[in-house]
């Protein structure tokens, strides 16, 4: 009961056909492969940008002048 023989698929493709005919099948399946050829070539165009790293940046840090040490910190008032 839970298995479909072929018998069964030959009869779902056969109401699936009548309903939306050959033409209709064809161009979605063509509206598929487009799909799926843009997403391949969004993934490419993905790679080749990842590929080509920008050149490092560096921060310029000017050195803070020396200050005198604080007395408060680390002492303990009793």
């Amino acid at each position: 009961m839970g298995s479909l023989s072929i018998w069964h698929w030959i009869l779902v493709i056969a109401v699936v056909l009548l309903l939306f005919g050959r033409g209709k099948i064809s161009d979605l399946m063509g509206d598929v492969a487009q799909g799926i050829k843009a997403f391949k070539k969004g993934m490419q165009d993905d790679d080749k940008v990842a590929d080509k790293p920008e050149p490092a940046k560096s921060i310029e840090h000017a050195a803070a002048p020396p200050t005198a040490a604080r007395s408060d910190v680390g002492s303990k008032a009793v």
